[in-house]
């Protein structure tokens, strides 16, 4: 055991590595297996039979609950044994048998970042990347390269395409079928999924309406009426948008459909009404 160890609580039953770096105050349950080049910051709880193996960091004030398994080669035929690695911010909470890959490519990383919450039996797959703030709900099976924004809440019992954006403040129904991009600040529900309209029940709750006198939430809905309501495709929508000055949230939005409608993307969740 290195001095470091010696500051963690590991139970007696716990696989340790003594090459592992436990940070004081960390707790290792029983049961759980600790791989060699794992890193694991202040306070952080690691409950029983969790395994953390491979190159993977986690930082502090972290929760991983039974039978989790982290930092595990990818699922992924073109996988060759490149070093790749997993890395975790701050003050995630990671529920019971949640699963998170390491990247496919020499030195690639699978990336999530703070405060995010994964419910129990959610799957994070090669290359994804999550931002912060995030809520998964249970059973959530997300393929390679899907990037998640901040604040993003998604429903359980669902599957995400490889490559797919979420963006930040949205929300996706539960069961929904996600193959497309799903813009910022929206609410998406359905199989195949479509754009309902804005979350607006989340912008409320961000302080979205408050700022800028409400003229961000007002603008924002505007944009959104003329993105998704109005007879000009995206393209279109998005070109007549940027010619006004444009608040973060709008600015953000029609940013992130200039993205998904560029070539190579699957693009945008459609509307509801473009069935």
């Amino acid at each position: 055991m290195t001095v470091e160890q010696s500051l963690a609580q590991i139970h007696p039953l716990a696989v340790v590595d003594p090459k592992a770096q436990l940070a004081a105050g960390v707790v290792i349950g029983p049961g759980a297996v600790v791989g060699p080049e794992v890193v694991i910051g202040e306070n952080s709880w690691i409950g029983p039979h969790a395994v953390l193996e491979g190159r993977l960091t986690l930082g502090r004030d972290n929760k991983v609950f039974a039978g989790a398994c982290l930092g595990q080669e990818p699922q992924d035929l073109k996988y060759r044994g490149a070093l790749t690695e997993v890395v975790i911010g701050d003050g995630n909470t990671l529920r019971e048998c949640v699963t998170i890959n390491r990247a496919t490519d020499e030195g690639e990383v699978t990336r999530i970042g703070n405060g995010n919450l994964l419910m129990a039996y959610c799957h994070l797959g090669h290359n994804c990347e999550l931002g912060n703030g995030i809520v998964m709900s249970n059973a959530i099976q997300v393929a390679g390269h899907v990037i998640i924004e901040d604040r993003a809440v998604i429903g359980g019992c669902l599957g995400i395409h490889q490559f797919v954006h979420v963006g930040g403040m949205a929300m996706v129904g539960g069961m929904t079928r996600v193959d497309r991009d799903v813009p910022p600040y929206c609410l998406v529900e359905g199989h195949p999924g479509r754009v309902r309209g804005l979350n607006r029940v989340g912008l409320r709750r961000s302080g979205l309406g408050s700022r800028h006198e409400g003229r961000e939430l007002k603008q924002l809905q505007e944009i959104w009426t003329l993105l998704y309501r109005s007879d000009l495709v995206i393209a279109e929508g998005v070109k007549q948008a940027q010619q006004q000055e444009l608040l973060p949230a709008a600015a953000h939005l029609c940013r992130f459909l200039a993205d998904s409608i560029a070539d190579g993307r699957r693009g945008p969740m459609p509307a509801l009404s473009s069935r």
